[in-house]
């Protein structure tokens, strides 16, 4: 059993009694610190109240209140706690992916993860880093359009991250990027390099870092897939 991660500790809320057991089973063998699990929202809001775990893996398709309301109660009864929420579910629709991330959630993976990716997501979510699914980001992503404003330069004008529907417009919030920065910023999101994005866009690699580094500074991100994911969530950059 791997030692560095034992100090992480791990809840988990699934009403699947199989999937707990190989998930429980998986995390343990992963070196992770298991507290315990519930099989229902109730239960599993009860749970974190008494274990106070680091990262909760948490269900949304519960029987009892999904696991988005079960987010929602928690953290509005809990405003101090530290736990980090990972939603682990079926679900990979941008409706249910933005929903998530605003009612709370650290991270977003489908269940279709393989298990060391899981456990990679866990370290780090843990680290205080968002972890979505490369294929979600992507999905979401192609659902927001540039807005330009009118009367500016080609060179100057500036993209506004902004959904596509109304029902996302309280979810995502707009960033001033560029729209060579969004173009860079959906080929982090595609999981590619500096050398490749340079290769795509006939620029050097030095300039695509310069871009990287002004993309993370405006999102106030740590790291390329938290950049990503504050582009897709609101509320995060005042």
């Amino acid at each position: 059993m791997a030692e560095i991660d034992e100090e992480i500790s791990v809840a988990l809320i699934e009403d699947h009694d199989l999937t707990r057991m190989g998930l429980r089973a998986a995390f343990r063998q992963a070196g992770l610190r298991f507290l315990g699990e519930a099989g229902n929202g109730e239960k599993g809001i009860a749970l974190l109240e008494e274990m106070r775990p680091d990262v909760a893996v948490v269900d949304v398709g519960l029987p009892d209140i999904d696991g988005i309301e079960l987010i929602q109660r928690f953290k509005k009864n809990n405003p101090d706690s530290e736990t980090r929420i990972l939603m682990l579910t079926m679900h990979d629709s941008e409706k249910a992916v933005l929903a998530a991330f605003a009612a709370g959630a650290d991270s977003y993976c489908t269940k279709e993860i393989e298990t060391q990716d899981l456990v990679t997501a866990i370290r780090e979510t843990n680290a205080g880093n968002s972890w979505i699914d490369p294929s979600i980001a992507s999905l979401v992503l192609s659902q927001v359009k540039p807005t330009v404003a009118v009367g500016e330069s080609f060179n100057s004008r500036t993209v506004e991250i902004r959904a596509v529907d109304p029902e996302y417009e309280q979810i995502i919030e707009s960033y001033p990027l560029t729209e060579r920065e969004l173009e860079i910023l959906e080929c982090i999101v595609s999981g590619c390099s500096n050398a490749q994005i340079a290769e795509k866009l006939f620029v050097t690699v030095g300039t695509v870092k310069t871009h990287v580094r002004n993309i993370l500074n405006k999102l106030g991100a740590s790291d390329r897939t938290q950049a990503a994911v504050r582009a897709l969530r609101s509320g995060l950059i005042s």
